[in-house]
């Protein structure tokens, strides 16, 4: 088994240019929270020609509306949500600078597509880990779009923050990866 890969934000091309569909990364630095309604909102801005709340170049954004933190805790549950809902404002941010999202579930032909021009990467992480994933999570704060509770953009400063490589800056697709893998199994 190998060792995952350390990466640190925010990312550079060169970065993800090294990363493969399939590996297994520990991320640590800041990565951003944001879901649909954060991204409509992005987009709006965008197309206004406001100011974003944030900084995308470079950035990685976590698909994520945790739950509030308990008593001594940084955050409260952080499991990813599902990333195709995010899919129709990706391409946007992608041409921006945006490098890295992390969620669950596949990415359509368009955002992979994007992710292969603007050299971005896409994570998974791992569903039903929600709380081994907030231990990694060493420092939160809400940066914008607070009314949206769960769903408001938070920096999040991380620490070996697990994640796999499901889709790479070459077109690669680890599920599809795997669908093929099945097909060629052997059978009994």
């Amino acid at each position: 088994m190998t060792e995952p890969i350390k990466i640190t934000t925010p990312l550079s091309e060169e970065d993800v240019m090294k990363l493969h569909a399939g590996n297994k990364v520990l991320i640590s630095g800041v990565i951003y929270t944001a879901r649909d309604a954060a991204h409509k909102r992005l987009i709006e801005l965008i197309y206004r020609e406001k100011e974003l709340p944030l900084e995308l170049n470079g950035q990685v954004i976590y698909y994520v509306g945790p739950t509030p933190a308990k008593p001594g805790q940084v955050i409260g549950s952080a499991g990813p949500t599902t990333s195709g809902r995010m899919d129709a404002y990706t391409p946007k941010l992608l041409s921006l600078g945006l490098r890295g999202m992390i969620g669950k579930g596949a990415r359509n032909r368009e955002v992979i597509e994007a992710m292969k021009k603007y050299k971005a990467v896409y994570f998974a992480a791992v569903g039903g880990a929600a709380a081994l994933i907030a231990r990694s999570i060493k420092k939160a704060e809400i940066v914008a779009y607070e009314d949206l509770g769960a769903e408001a953009i938070r920096r999040l400063e991380v620490v070996d923050f697990p994640a796999i490589v499901v889709n790479d800056a070459y077109g690669a697709d680890l599920f599809q990866q795997g669908v093929e893998k099945y097909r060629r199994a052997p059978r009994d």
